[in-house]
């Protein structure tokens, strides 16, 4: 009997890009394809430039759209189309941009008509998306770029646009129980840009004509203007945009951000007025500090994403942003390390598993259905400690100690094996060396360490292998009364390697050397690692 396939194996599939999955498909079937494929949308403010939160966006919808195809058997088409907010007007000058003099005479602007501050884009928001463009592709994610900007006004929301206006009063009933009663007195869904300014105008509306499609207003030098909603001369204000928007496009799906959350059932209700059922919807929890804090750009307390690839690789990114999307989860520098290897261990079980496993590994969707069949003979933590250990200010290094345990091993043989070896190195100098806090034994510890060190003289260094170092490691803690054992391992990291916690040390040993760690308990014991800090 031949193994089900994954098209089969899908259709039960419990992982959250399945759940989804199922939901869009749902939805297509309900609804037919309506923008001509089932489209995956998401959405990226040009402000400023993409950030972590933006690699997960795109890279969770990418893994939704991937599960998709393979419970639909390709059925479909699919897009995914990445969206710039570019004709929002800009409310104020972002700090450490250059040219802020010139940038504050153009607050209130689209932001596809504020000028390049820095001078190499037709526009502020041309540079940018030029930036999302890049990040996107370094990635490798398969995407259409769309401007609001050329969406406005190239016409291509002029027939949504018209039909806003026809549904004004029901928009209007929709927004203005949402809002307080000052600006219920002056709302409108339409911002009108000035003829006279350029500057998008949070104006209330003098009259509507839906049979001319125009609208009236008060301009800024006190005139009244009547202009088209169509071409570009309106946008809409940014909630009733988000359903207006699912509705020209015939989007299916988008995720976003709990931030979201309370206004998702407006985008859904403006949507449905003007005729369109909205998408498949996901809420994701955001990203908090160290200290439990939502992560703020503004604040500065978050990691980018070119910190975390510093460190890691981009898979173990996909892992961490994979990782129970729904739950908070603080990202601070101390989580790469763990997601780093939770990557190697998830990577390591696949080809192990049945197919009913493997399409619940996160590196099936990671990696679009086909995982890399090399991993890593190494834990990211066991080079950390390596690192550590050796005082390693290059990767050369810590390749000399793999060599010992793996002669055959080679940087060209091994190539996330020598990434990683790369990256343990500037976590180690980054993070670790600052923070090595050696303690001296106290007398039960000398003791067991004397024990361990005779133990350690008496084994043959090329035969004895890491479960046989662990082994003695243990018997060594029992004889000597630690209760529990870990106690004993917690006292040989923050004695012999300056942390308080480790990897399994057996391990640690075999590819550190023998005689190499001797000599360190020598060291801890004369008090020299003590002594050093």
């Amino acid at each position: 009997m031949s193994e089900p396939s994954f098209f089969e194996l899908a259709q039960d599939a419990k992982a959250w890009p399945f759940e989804q999955a199922r939901l869009i498909k749902k939805r297509v079937e309900e609804q037919g394809v309506t923008g001509g494929a089932v489209i995956f949308e998401t959405g990226y403010g040009p402000s400023g430039l993409p950030h972590i939160g933006t690699f997960g966006e795109v890279a969770r919808t990418t893994m939704v759209r991937h599960a998709f195809r393979v419970l639909t058997d390709d059925a479909y088409p699919t897009r995914l189309i990445a969206f710039s907010d570019d004709l929002d007007g800009m409310r104020k000058v972002p700090p450490g941009l250059p040219n802020q003099d010139m940038l504050a005479e153009h607050l209130g602007k689209p932001l596809s008509d504020v000028p390049d501050p820095f001078g190499t884009h037709e526009s502020y928001s041309a540079h940018n998306n030029a930036k999302l463009r890049e990040f996107l592709d370094a990635f490798g994610f398969e995407y259409e770029f769309y401007s609001a900007t050329e969406q406005y006004r190239s016409g291509a929301f002029d027939e949504i646009l018209l039909r806003t206006l026809e549904r004004f009063d029901d928009v209007m009933a929709i927004m203005l129980p949402t809002l307080g009663p000052e600006r219920r007195a002056t709302y409108s869904p339409f911002l009108p840009i000035s003829p006279s300014t350029g500057r998008v105008l949070y104006v209330p509306m003098k009259a509507i004509d839906p049979k001319a499609g125009t609208i009236t207003y008060e301009d800024e030098d006190g005139s009244d203007v009547t202009t088209p909603v169509t071409g570009g001369a309106a946008k809409l204000q940014w909630k009733p945009d988000f359903g207006m928007r699912w509705a020209a496009l015939g989007v299916d799906f988008e995720m976003f951000g709990k931030d979201h959350q309370t206004n998702a059932p407006i985008y859904s209700r403006i949507c449905k007025t003007l005729g369109v059922a909205p998408p498949v919807q996901f809420v994701y929890e955001l990203f908090l500090d160290e200290k439990g804090e939502k992560i703020s750009k503004t604040k500065g307390n978050g990691i980018a994403v070119e910190d975390w690839l510093r460190y890691a690789t981009q898979e173990s990114l996909a892992l961490f942003n994979f990782q129970k999307p729904r739950a908070a989860k603080r990202l601070y520098f101390d989580v790469i390390p763990k997601a780093v290897d939770e990557y190697l261990n998830f990577l390591d079980a696949y080809p192990g598993q049945e197919p009913a496993q493997q399409i619940e590994n996160p590196v099936w969707h990671i990696h679009d259905g086909a995982p890399p069949t090399e991993g890593s003979p190494i834990s990211f933590s066991l080079l950390l400690n390596l690192a550590s250990a050796s005082s390693a200010h290059d990767k050369e290094i810590l390749w000399g100690f793999i060599a010992r345990r793996l002669p055959d091993a080679t940087p060209e043989s091994q190539p996330l094996l020598d990434k990683l070896a790369g990256f343990a190195v500037r976590y180690f100098e980054d993070f670790v060396r600052p923070t090595k806090r050696f303690r001296a034994p106290d007398q039960r510890e000398r003791d067991a360490l004397t024990a361990l060190r005779a133990r350690f003289a008496e084994l043959d260094p090329e035969e004895a292998d890491g479960e046989i170092i662990q082994a003695e490691v243990y018997a060594v803690g029992k004889e000597a009364g630690f209760e529990p054992l870990r106690a004993w391992f917690k006292a040989l990291y923050e004695t012999l390697l300056g942390q308080e916690q480790g990897p399994r040390f057996g391990s640690f040993v075999a590819i550190y050397g023998v005689p190499e760690t001797i000599a360190l308990i020598d060291q801890a014991l004369a008090g020299e690692l003590a002594g050093a800090d």
